[in-house]
């Protein structure tokens, strides 16, 4: 398994939803996942998926610069970061963001590559 290839298209998937269709975002989550935004700290598949649906715009376009991962924990997790531009509808300039994401990768996943 090659963790950038897997992190990449963790990514290109991740950010071609959320610019698609926010709410199929929630498939990727667990209970346990949180989401921090501006400080507010959100938790849960569901909640996530609620929280994202809310945000104050409703069409988006990622373009992805860098995608960094690095190995985390020893059950095969991986630390994603990534940096890019977001261009919101009807704006004339693209905003900057980052986000990081920790996948943890299960088993059956693991044993199909």
């Amino acid at each position: 398994m090659d963790p950038d290839a897997v992190a990449k298209a963790f990514v290109e998937h991740y950010y071609r939803t959320f610019d698609s269709n926010r709410a199929g975002l929630a498939n990727l989550y667990q209970e346990g996942s949180m989401l921090t935004f501006e400080g507010a700290k959100t938790q849960g598949a569901q909640a996530i998926a609620a929280k994202l649906a809310t945000l104050p715009f409703q069409q988006c376009l990622h373009n992805i610069s860098t995608v960094d991962c690095q190995p985390s924990g020893p059950a095969g997790g991986m630390l994603v970061f990534v940096s890019g531009s977001l261009q919101l509808a009807g704006e004339q300039h693209a905003l900057k963001f980052s986000q990081v994401s920790i996948l943890f990768l299960l088993p059956p996943f693991l044993a199909s590559n």
